[in-house]
């Protein structure tokens, strides 16, 4: 707290004449993206900075390479990351798909899985608000593992309905079990 006598307000019961001031901002704040791309890059990811609020990467994963785009927008203070995988969904299989969506939210502590109707994609979303846009490097990093964790997960279970023919159920099964040890 700084005091500063030259300014004239009387301080109640002892007769000073000084303010409380408050103590300026010295460190401009990082743009959410720089952090996020600082993590991108450690991990050794290749991306794209297509504007100042635009990311764009992919990551190998088990299953699949994964196609993020990560959008800051100030107006909201908010992160959004969404992720696509190469896998589109016939429209003889959107039912089953749909029902699967609606299965694996249920258990999705945060994010979602959404189908897009035009062209039958399938998608990860997930968006982070940022009071006072308030980010640290960390935030940004745990999104990323969020997101690429909730694919490596659920992604077993769209192939089971998309490939093997399976039922929502079915497939939810499959992809809810935990491996113990090796084979």
């Amino acid at each position: 707290m700084l005091l500063r006598a030259s300014d004239s307000q009387q301080y109640q019961g002892i007769g000073l004449n000084m303010k409380l001031v408050a103590p300026e901002e010295t460190k401009a704040l990082e743009h959410p993206l720089d952090l996020l791309e600082e993590a991108v890059e450690d991990n050794g990811w290749p991306f794209e900075r297509s504007g100042r609020d635009e990311i764009n990467l992919s990551v190998a994963g088990r299953w699949s390479d994964y196609h993020f785009c990560f959008t800051w927008r100030d107006d909201l203070q908010s992160l959004h990351v969404s992720v696509s995988f190469d896998m589109r969904v016939n429209r003889d299989r959107r039912s089953e798909i749909a029902e699967l969506l609606m299965a694996i939210n249920a258990q999705v502590w945060l994010g979602h899985f959404d189908l897009w109707s035009e062209d039958g994609a399938v998608l990860f979303r997930h968006v982070l608000i940022f009071p006072d846009s308030q980010v640290s490097a960390a935030q940004c990093e745990a999104l990323l593992h969020l997101a690429i964790e909730a694919c490596e997960h659920y992604y077993p279970a769209f192939q089971f309905v998309l490939w093997g023919g399976k039922t929502a159920r079915e497939a939810m099964a499959a992809a809810v079990l935990e491996v113990a040890g090796q084979a």
